[in-house]
């Protein structure tokens, strides 16, 4: 879920990124399956496999100082190459067992705004592990065109759950 600025960003940097399913469960499986030690989630939950088997905030703010203190940067100084894009995340709630992949109206939206996006957003949609909400997570340059994809999506998944 992290933001698509920090996925261009390791490209610019020609570092490894790939994307895992929400939870550190399928962090830690995509690091074993690539052989890496560090990998993590917007939430905060670093996983440093030389240092820890799960996510711990202490951890990653220990791993973060060391690399200020190493570098002899900033954090600021740091971060120079990410540009976050905006984000534009809703929940929107909807009957149990609703199931937007069958519905041909929102695939058929789900393509159309990700062709329009191109390689310049990202688009997630998801159910909840907890609740009866559909999460829709529109990310990319152009803020209004962001903003309103989300927002287009998510009433139609209102409309179309209801």
């Amino acid at each position: 879920m992290s933001n698509f600025g920090l996925e261009k960003a390791f490209r610019k940097n020609q570092i490894e990124f790939e994307r895992a399913g929400v939870g550190d469960r399928y962090v830690l499986e995509k690091l074993h399956q690539n052989n890496w030690v560090i990998g993590g989630e917007n939430s905060g939950h670093i996983i440093c496999l030389d240092k820890h088997s799960t996510g711990d905030g202490i951890i990653s703010a220990l791993q973060v100082l060391a690399a200020v203190v190493s570098e002899n940067q900033t954090l600021k100084q740091l971060c120079n190459d990410l540009n976050t894009v905006p984000q534009v995340l809703i929940n929107v709630p909807v009957k149990s067992g609703y199931d937007f992949n069958e519905d041909d109206a929102i695939t058929t939206a789900i393509a159309k705004i990700k062709k329009q996006m191109g390689d310049n957003g990202r688009l997630l949609l998801r159910a909840s592990g907890t609740e009866d909400v559909i999460r829709v997570m529109v990310e990319g340059e152009d803020a209004k065109f962001t903003k309103k994809s989300a927002e287009s999506l998510a009433a139609l998944i209102r409309n179309r759950s209801a």
